[in-house]
């Protein structure tokens, strides 16, 4: 008897981060999530299985009705010295037509940008979540530091409390 098949629910939880872009949710509020796969070179997936990718400038823009993701970092391979890739180059994301569309609309609107949120890894293959954004004024990021440095004196205070009980 053979292991039973795996459902599409068990293979989505199966997911290997590679890196996630945390400034993206403190600099911009995201509205909206899209997934996407990556097509990329030999020499690149070798990269980020080491985990040697950076997400600090990246973006996405929509160029002749195909989505492309600008400035993600991979680090070159060392032992791909004969045929090695350009660090940051475009990488086309691989999403359906209508979701291309609605992107660009959304794009065209004015304060809108398209920023990957993580990388990771699903049966196999490369996938970015995209974040549809709008950027946070300074007080916006205050109040989330505020709210995040309260939430954090509460945790430590209720821990606190359960050990002069118990």
């Amino acid at each position: 008897m053979g292991a039973p098949a795996k459902t599409d629910k068990q293979d989505d939880a199966i997911q290997k981060i590679i890196v996630n872009n945390r400034r993206a949710s403190f600099d911009y509020a995201i509205e909206d999530k899209f997934e996407g796969g990556l097509v990329l070179v030999g020499s690149e997936v070798k990269s980020m299985r080491a985990g040697k990718v950076e997400m600090v400038d990246a973006y996405a823009t929509v160029e002749n009705g195909e989505l492309w993701l600008k400035q993600l970092y991979v680090a070159p391979f060392e032992q791909a010295k004969a045929f090695p890739h350009e660090p940051r180059r475009s990488r086309k994301v691989l999403v359906r037509q209508s979701e291309i569309a609605k992107i660009d609309r959304a794009i065209s609107r004015d304060g809108y940008t398209l920023v990957p949120t993580r990388l990771y890894w699903r049966r196999g293959h490369v996938k970015v979540e995209l974040g549809l954004a709008k950027g946070k004024k300074s007080h916006d990021k205050r109040a989330d530091i505020k709210a995040k440095t309260a939430d954090r004196e509460a945790k430590v205070a209720m821990g606190r409390a359960r050990k002069e009980r118990g």
